[in-house]
C-alpha cells in the first residue's frame, strides 16, 4: 500500500484531516477529555500507519505542511495575551521566575530519567524539548543530535498528559491563581496544555500562551548546555 500512495503529495494531509473530523464528530457526542479531537487524530492516524504498513516518510511528504502552520498558528496566541495585559504588567516578575523555573524542572527531570534509564546522548538530546511546542522542538532536537520524528511522539504524549492531569493535579495542589495555572500548563504541556488552560478561562489561557512562547526561547538557550551533561 506504500508504494500506491507514495506518489501522493497531499496524502498525509487529507488523513490527518479526515482523522481530526472523526475526532471532533466523536467528542461532540461523547463529552470526555479523553476524546479531545487532538488526542483522538494522533490514535487514528498512528493505528492507520500501523495497519496500512504506510510509512512514516510517506505520511510526512504531505502532513508536513501541517507543521509549517504551527509557527504562524501560534502566533495567533498573543490576541488573548493582548487582552490579559494588565495581568502580565501585575505580576512581571512572578511569571518570569515561573517559566524559568518549570523549563529548569522540565529539563532537569528528563536528565534524571535518561541518568537512571541508561538511555543513549541520542535519545537523551530527543527528549529534551519535549515539552515545548513541535515547531520548535522537532528542529532543535534535529541540531542536537536527537530524533525528530521522536520527539514529536514524545511531545504529543507531553501534551495529552498535560491536558488530562491539569485540572485535577491542580485541584490536589489548591493552585486557584488564575495566572499561576496557565503558566504551570504552558510551560509544562506546550499548546496541547493549553487548549485545557482556555477551558478554565481566558486569564488561563492568555497566561499559558505566554508560557508557550517564552519557555520555548529559555529552552532553546538551555538545552545546548543540557546536552553536556550526559
Amino acid at each position: 500500500m506504500d508504494g500506491i500512495i507514495s506518489g501522493s503529495l497531499f496524502f498525509g494531509l487529507a488523513l490527518t484531516f479526515g482523522a481530526y473530523l472523526i475526532g471532533s464528530a466523536l467528542h461532540k457526542k461523547v463529552k470526555t477529555p479523553l476524546l479531545n479531537p487532538l488526542i483522538t487524530t494522533n490514535v487514528l492516524v498512528i493505528a492507520f500507519l500501523a495497519v496500512s504498513g504506510v510509512s512514516y516518510d510517506t505520511y510526512n511528504l504531505g502532513a508536513k505542511y501541517i507543521g509549517d502552520l504551527l509557527t504562524p498558528a501560534t502566533v495567533c496566541l498573543a490576541i488573548p495575551l493582548y487582552r490579559q495585559l494588565h495581568l502580565l504588567k501585575r505580576n512581571a516578575r512572578a511569571i518570569c521566575c515561573g517559566i524559568a523555573a518549570g523549563v529548569a524542572a522540565n529539563v532537569l527531570s528528563i536528565f534524571a530519567v535518561s541518568a537512571l534509564a541508561g538511555f543513549e546522548h541520542h535519545v537523551y538530546t530527543t527528549l529534551l524539548p519535549k515539552s515545548i511546542t513541535a515547531a520548535i522542538g522537532m528542529k532543535l532536537s534535529e541540531e542536537m543530535g536527537g530524533v525528530a520524528a521522536l520527539t514529536m511522539l514524545a511531545t504529543v504524549i507531553t501534551g495529552a498528559f498535560g491536558y488530562l492531569t491539569a485540572a485535577p493535579l491542580l485541584r490536589l495542589l489548591r493552585v486557584t491563581d488564575p495566572v499561576a495555572k496557565g503558566i504551570a500548563i504552558g510551560t509544562s504541556s506546550h499548546a496541547f496544555g493549553t487548549l485545557k488552560a482556555f477551558e478554565m478561562g481566558e486569564a488561563e489561557g492568555a497566561m499559558s500562551s505566554l508560557a508557550i512562547a517564552a519557555a520555548g526561547l529559555v529552552t532553546v538557550a538551555a538545552v545546548p548546555l543540557a546536552a553536556l551533561l550526559l
